[in-house]
């Protein structure tokens, strides 16, 4: 072979080196910045381009997903001097690969420094009890601030978690001896309550019973008191209807003698010491007693009688 095929080989596979060093392939969630010859050129995105060999350079691909950044736990004072770890959960995400590359050195770093900061500035303020009652206001604060502070280095804050809040043993220890003593004085309201409720039930029902009672007896005496106007009426109405029939048949004096002896009988009867006897009944009496002389008379007649046949 000679010189001139050896030069043109050489040449192809310089050709085909620069070539293939020229093309730059972008992945798909991924960013890319070229600089040419020191200085920010652009940003590729997404696919293929082309390169200029020693004078262009890439720099590493730069996920645009979001990340998740899990930090240490860090020593907090609380406003009631309480000190407590606090770890914090950030996710973020690339805005813009340029001001990433070029905002701040270490980024993550940053990022873990500016958010112990913040937590300690912000859980200074809270009381330990406001602090653990109090974490999505945290949250909140924290990621607006942090979400301020690396705007200019093309990273958007999405969310900021408290995952973890370790008060020391012994304010543990006070907090459970606290929770325990709600929880026991929540049971012995809640007892009153259902006893207070038993005894309220049972008082109401004894009082419907009694009320049920009064109407059963109110009821019994209006039904008694019915029956016996019922009874006085229908008595009534019966005398009523005798006197009519006695007054229809026109009795003689005989029958109403008789029952002037009935009626004095019936007086006579009675319990009262002394007896009034009207004017009339006394004529009733002396008539009585002509008519009692007559029966005997007839039966010493009848007795003679007897006496003589034998």
């Amino acid at each position: 072979m000679s010189a001139a095929g050896i030069v043109f080989i050489v040449l192809g596979i310089l050709i085909l080196v620069i070539l293939c060093a020229s093309i730059r392939i972008v992945r798909q969630a991924t960013a890319v910045v070229v600089e040419r010859l020191g200085k920010y050129h652009k940003t590729l995105e997404t696919g293929v381009h082309m390169v200029i060999p020693f004078f262009d350079r890439c720099s590493k691909p730069i996920s645009l997903k979001e990340i998740v950044a899990d930090f240490k736990p860090q020593p907090v004072i609380t406003k009631d001097n309480v000190t407590m770890q606090i770890d914090t959960v950030v996710y973020f995400q690339v805005t813009d690969p340029k001001l990433f590359t070029y905002g701040v050195d270490s980024p993550i770093r940053a990022i873990e420094n500016l958010t112990a900061t913040t937590l300690r500035n912000i859980v200074g303020e809270l009381e330990l009890d406001e602090t653990l009652t109090s974490r999505d206001t945290v949250n909140t604060k924290m990621r607006q601030i942090l979400d301020e502070a690396t705007d200019p280095w093309g990273i958007k804050i999405n969310r900021v978690e408290l995952k973890n809040i370790l008060p020391p043993k012994d304010i543990q220890e006070a907090m459970e001896k606290q929770m325990r003593a709600e929880r026991e004085r929540r049971e012995q309201i809640l007892k009153a309550e259902g006893e207070k409720k038993s005894s309220i039930l049972v008082a109401e029902g004894e009082k419907q019973a009694q009320i049920l009672r009064a109407e059963a007896d109110k009821q019994t005496k209006i039904l008694q008191a019915e029956a016996q106007k019922a009874a006085l009426i229908a008595q009534a109405e019966g005398e009523n209807k005798a006197i009519e029939l006695i007054n229809k048949a026109k009795p003689d004096a005989a029958y109403i003698t008789l029952q002037g002896f009935e009626a004095l009988k019936a007086l006579a009867d009675g319990q009262s010491t002394k007896i009034i006897v009207p004017s009339e009944i006394q004529n009733v009496a002396g008539l009585l007693s002509s008519m009692t002389e007559v029966v005997k008379g007839v039966k010493k007649e009848d007795k003679n009688k007897k006496t003589n046949k034998n």
